[in-house]
């Protein structure tokens, strides 16, 4: 459960709505997007997964506005996306060679937490014999 919530996390941190671009981005039909919204938003919405995004975002949006928890709550739809995104890799390679880093950087400091626990566990379980005749 912990592994999926890191990576859950670890997703979140590349895929994050709440990045505003310093300068909007003009839409491919030469429109400019919305004021205010993110260029990794526009670029989201510019391939193949643009309605997936939407759907991710929506419910990104609407856990954090009822104080819910994103993973329980848009796990499905996070999951809907990568699939999209891995069947449009062509596109959004970018994205998902950032997002496979993250990942295995996720998983390299969980490792390191667990080998750093068991090893503070054994030390702690280590008996002393300072005291023993």
């Amino acid at each position: 459960k912990q592994a999926e919530k890191e990576q859950f996390n670890a997703e979140t941190a590349i895929l994050s709505p709440d990045q505003p671009a310093s300068e909007p981005p003009k839409a491919e039909n030469g429109e400019e997007e919305e004021e205010g919204e993110c260029g990794f938003c526009v670029f989201m919405k510019g391939g193949g997964c643009r309605d997936t995004f939407v759907d991710w975002e929506n419910c990104v949006k609407e856990a954090e506005e009822n104080k819910e928890d994103l993973v329980e709550k848009c796990s499905q739809v996070t999951d809907l996306l990568k699939q999209c995104m891995d069947s449009h890799s062509d596109y959004y390679a970018p994205i998902l060679v950032a997002e496979k880093h993250v990942e295995e950087q996720a998983v390299i400091e969980l490792e390191k937490e667990k080998l750093d626990s068991a090893t503070s566990n054994n030390e702690q379980e280590a008996p002393s014999h300072s005291n023993q005749k």
